[in-house]
């Protein structure tokens, strides 16, 4: 059987990213989003992502985002937060003091599963981490690590497996695939 690509032309990308993105603090800072060169790379596709366009990325400060990255429907990644330091109506320390952000790097092969929320804590996100649905990530998890829950832990880590090893798997666990 003949699989269909999941990543998106470059016009289908461009359409995503100008949904998903998003300016919520631009009178404090307006950040940039940068895609890696190396998304635009690879023979025979037009780009190596797929960025849902009901994905919400939130760009005060600057987010950037490697290649063969799959940031799902839902999910939000967050470079700002909100001061919540003392008693002053929080509304009122805003209006005074403005928000805070920091720049996000997401390395390559990065997966950020449905409805998972990244905060402005969680700065980078290194090469191969896998983010559960619905996870809530509030720091930065090692290369290939497997985090999932709210607030997200480590549960698991990827590893170099052939493709008999993942037939065996599929099958062990009960899946079928094409």
């Amino acid at each position: 059987m003949e699989h269909r690509p999941t990543t998106q032309t470059r016009a289908e990308l461009e359409a995503s990213v100008e949904q998903a993105r998003r300016y919520p603090h631009k009178h404090v800072h307006k950040g940039e989003l940068v895609i890696s060169p190396e998304a635009f790379e690879t023979p025979g596709r037009e780009t190596n992502l797929l960025i849902s366009r009901f994905a919400r990325l939130d760009c005060t400060g600057s987010i950037f985002i490697g290649p063969w990255c799959n940031i799902s429907a839902r999910c939000r990644i967050y470079t700002h937060d909100h001061i919540h330091a003392g008693k002053k109506p929080l509304l009122a320390l805003e209006e005074e003091m403005g928000v805070i952000w920091k720049d996000k790097k997401i390395g390559a092969d990065v997966w950020i599963h449905d409805s998972a929320m990244v905060l402005a804590q969680a700065t980078h996100i290194p090469d191969g981490v896998v983010l559960g649905a619905g996870s809530v990530l509030t720091k930065n998890p090692g290369p290939y690590e497997i985090w999932a829950g709210a607030p997200a832990r480590k549960i698991g880590q990827r590893a170099p497996a052939d493709p008999e090893e993942i037939k065996a798997w599929i099958t062990q666990k009960g899946y079928s695939h094409a």
